[in-house]
């Protein structure tokens, strides 16, 4: 056989030979891998990019010089091969080179019905795929009535020339790359607009054969299993076949393994079968991957046709790396890059089966990870109901609001019509681990009926059963099958090893005991925000909480706050144990009084009744705290200076539960919304007074951290001044990013997919942090904190600090550390080791291509 053809753009693919990616695709490279590696891979020629594009163009390869290669008489097939897999290509076409002669030929050496299988074959193949005609008209026919058909179709008899055969195939490969739907296609996978495509030629292992002779057929192994990364022989193996179609009547399939409910190919043919075997050794160790092997058995020899990287899981893709770096073939930090950081979310949270076919009900924004199935509910009561019961609900609201979070823990998911990735469903249910989909307008929900109609009509009661794919924003209807949580020494594994490599520290938001378990599950290093209004909406505190709002004096506000007092302390106590000694910031109280007070009269009216109010007493005082932008009115600092009281009661709630617990603990104060020093002098000077009073009271010395939540771009930008009395500066990214572009995060879901497909926004700044405009005023807080107090510590303790890409940046910047919901804690320990890695250059090496 002439291997060396002298073709412009085209080379037999050896060892040595000068196989690029970049110039011929993935799977020419890895057929270049596999041929160094000895494997019995059938003659194969590749042809570059540049030349595929000129036969687009109308351009002509030596198609006779091509075959002629392959010697006398051959069979070829052609596959494409792109840069990526991901990104497709035109279908493979094979056996060209079939016509009436090597028909004859085949007939007589393989039997007249194998030789007509692949005469047939190849005529569908090349009248659908190359002359485009409709495929009806060769479905279920003889040969000569498909030569006939062909030929009342193009007006002229099919090619019977081997070259002529190859050179239209090739041509209609390379135009159907450049056609529209291919493009878009591709565009839809993330390739660039440029990207190129070549092509194999490869001898042809037919795979149907003489049974005297031997085995014939085709098939696909693979060592470990797709969805679980464990250790496991699956694959398909059909005689007499090619690919996954049988050629012959009374072909049959056989198991791979020895397997109890029918033959198998290692029971048929134990010598192919460890032959198999070999190979997947190979390719683990020397490709330093999983492959999966696609092979062809002819009368009893065993080629190799292709392999490329096992599809998987994201539970697989962590065993899979875990296991290869335990076995020493690839480097731990290896392992960790090879793992997205994102793709923990699918590890941490049951997640729906992608292989289903499930009746969507409509599409929203998906605020947080994980799925659930439940029945569902309009309303926080109905929710807490359904726990007592011990039913799952989903509980749908318009958009929720602090008087919802006890109903939303006693969810199993949440779906609002209204609402971005910001806001507060998606930030509590984050927190709470729960799936959850906001900004669902294809619904409307008519709460007072308790249903609410998807965007076809059809209407959904409360009670009926749904699931909630908050990880692709989907609506389903009934019990979607789910994949549960993986979270197993793999996964454990993995995170020790991010966290041998980062460099910079990760914590946990967390309001509740139940958040901060789960954090220090997932080795927080401490919390970084703990919310303190989200203690008060309980039943038993949300009462004296509205007396002392009530309260029309010093006096009466401290009385109903001396109710308070206890649980609070309780609540911090609980708190410091779970983080046994790590460092806890506990953010004073942040949001508008009028949030716990009732807005329908149903509510003022079981108000006064507790109160023992007048219902026009209690509508005077909900009226007088009502704002007309409460976002930016009388909260944060400003309760803190107007009501020194709330923020004396919880000072001494959390001195007093330091010095109670053991291990001894630091406690870090934090005060919200703060845009100017005087903010923070007055503040400090009551806190410190409160500080000195419990030292007295307790006998006990301890010290504690005042910090400043930066919020407004006035705090970024006198940070120099803050700082003198500010040990820590944690900057609130989502107030932050609200502030800084005079957006609601609660309302920007509305326009924002229309404003990212616009490119007005490269991303949804709630979701991704905007490093040109937050970015600069972090990157100027933090130099001018440092200005005003080289050691203050800083920190981000928005949702971004789950984002890897906007950890990249503050770790950049010098930020000390970054806090998240405790379920994106893991996320960010590895996005941090992964950018550690990358910078440090620990590991230069990647995997195959394909």
């Amino acid at each position: 056989m002439q291997h060396e053809a002298d073709i412009a753009g085209v080379t037999y693919i050896t060892p040595t030979a000068n196989i690029r990616p970049k110039a011929h695709g993935g799977r020419a490279k890895c057929l270049q891998r596999l041929i160094r590696l000895g494997l019995p891979v059938p003659d194969t020629y590749a042809i570059d990019f540049d030349t595929v594009g000129r036969i687009a163009q109308g351009g002509r390869l030596d198609a006779e010089a091509l075959v002629a290669a392959f010697g006398p008489d051959p069979l070829v097939s052609v596959r494409p091969s792109s840069a990526a897999s991901d990104w497709g290509g035109p279908p493979s076409v094979l056996n060209i080179g079939m016509n009436r002669a090597r028909h004859a030929a085949l007939a007589h050496r393989l039997g007249p019905d194998a030789a007509d299988a692949l005469y047939s074959r190849f005529i569908q193949s090349f009248a659908t795929q190359v002359a485009r005609l409709n495929p009806d008209l060769f479905d279920g026919q003889g040969i000569d009535l498909m030569l006939a058909a062909y030929e009342e179709q193009m007006d002229e008899p099919f090619p019977e020339e081997p070259a002529e055969q190859l050179s239209a195939v090739l041509s209609a490969m390379a135009r159907a790359w450049d056609g529209t739907t291919a493009r878009l296609l591709r565009r839809a996978r993330g390739a660039p607009e440029d990207a190129g495509l070549g092509l194999v030629v490869q001898r042809m292992v037919l795979g149907v054969g003489n049974p005297a002779s031997g085995e014939s057929g085709s098939g696909v192994i693979q060592f470990v299993s797709s969805k679980t990364g464990e250790a496991r022989i699956t694959g398909r193996y059909l005689r007499q076949s090619q690919g996954r179609e049988a050629l012959l009547p009374g072909a049959g399939a056989l198991y791979l393994a020895k397997d109890t409910r029918g033959p198998s190919l290692e029971e048929d043919s134990p010598g192919i079968y460890a032959d198999l075997q070999n190979y997947g050794g190979l390719c683990r160790t020397r490709l330093r991957e999983e492959m999966q092997i696609e092979f062809t058995v002819h009368h009893g020899a065993l080629h190799i046709l292709d392999a490329v990287r096992v599809k998987r899981s994201s539970r697989a893709a962590l065993r899979i790396a875990v296991a290869l770096a335990t076995d020493g073939i690839i480097p731990e930090g290896e392992a960790v890059l090879r793992i997205a950081p994102r793709a923990l979310l699918d590890v941490l949270h049951p997640q729906v089966d992608s292989s289903a076919r499930l009746p969507l009900i409509a599409r929203g924004i998906a605020a947080s990870p994980g799925a659930a199935t439940g029945k569902l509910v309009f309303s926080a009561a109905a929710a807490q109901a359904a726990q007592a019961r011990e039913e799952d609900v989903i509980l749908v609201r318009r958009e929720t609001t602090p008087d919802d979070v006890l109903g939303m823990h006693a969810a199993k998911g949440i779906l609002c019509e209204r609402g971005g990735p910001t806001s507060h469903a998606a930030v509590i249910a984050r927190g709470l681990g729960l799936p959850c989909v906001v900004g669902a307008s294809e619904i409307a929900i008519d709460p007072r009926a308790r249903l609410f109609r998807a965007a076809d009509g059809s209407t959904y009661r409360e009670g009926d059963l749904v699931t909630l794919d908050g990880s692709n924003g989907r609506v389903i209807q009934g019990a979607a099958p789910l994949l549960e949580p993986a979270m197993d020494e793999a996964f454990r594994t993995i995170l020790d090893w991010a966290d041998e490599r980062r460099d910079i520290g990760i914590r946990a938001n967390c309001d509740t005991p139940e958040e901060a378990r789960t954090a220090a599950r997932f080795a927080a290093e401490g919390i970084g925000l703990c919310r303190t209004e989200h203690m008060f909406f309980d039943e038993g505190r949300l009462t004296p909480m509205r007396e002392m709002i009530f309260a029309e004096g010093h006096d009466d506000r401290a009385a109903a706050l001396d109710q308070l007092l206890p649980v609070q302390r309780a609540d911090f106590m609980e708190l410091f144990q779970i983080m046994a000694g790590k460092p806890v910031t506990i953010r004073l109280l942040d949001p508008p009084l009028h949030e716990f007070l009732p807005q329908d009269r149903k509510g003022m009216l079981d108000l006064a009744a507790s109160l023992d109010l007048p219902l026009a007493a209690v509508e005077r005082r909900v009226q007088s705290l009502s704002e007309f932008n409460p976002m930016l009115g009388m909260r944060g600092v400003r309760l803190g200076i107007a009501m020194p009281e709330i923020y004396e009661m919880q000072a001494r709630a959390i001195f007093e539960a330091a010095v109670r617990t053991t291990p001894r603990v630091t406690p870090e104060v934090m005060i919200p919304l703060v845009s100017a020093r005087r903010e923070v002098e007055l503040v400090k000077s009551r806190i410190d007074a409160v500080a000195a009073k419990v030292r007295t009271e307790s006998g006990v010395e301890f010290d504690y951290n005042l910090g400043v939540m930066v919020e407004t771009p006035r705090a970024a930008l006198r940070a120099d001044e803050i700082a003198e009395y500010a040990t820590f500066l944690s900057f609130g990214t989502n107030d932050l990013t609200q502030m800084t572009y005079g957006l609601s995060r609660d309302d920007a879901g509305r326009f924002m997919s229309a404003y990212v497909r616009e490119k007005v926004f490269t991303d949804d700044p709630f979701l991704q942090l905007d490093t040109e405009g937050v970015g600069e005023l972090l990157i100027l807080g933090a130099e001018r904190g440092r200005r005003g107090r080289p050691d203050v510590v800083l920190s981000i303790c928005g949702e971004h600090g789950g984002d890897p890409d906007s950890i990249a940046f503050v770790r950049a910047a010098g930020f000390d550390y970054v806090s998240c919901s405790p379920y994106r804690v893991p996320v960010a320990r590895m996005a941090a080791a992964h950018i550690a890695i990358r910078e440090r250059g620990r590991t230069t090496t990647s995997p195959p291509e394909r």
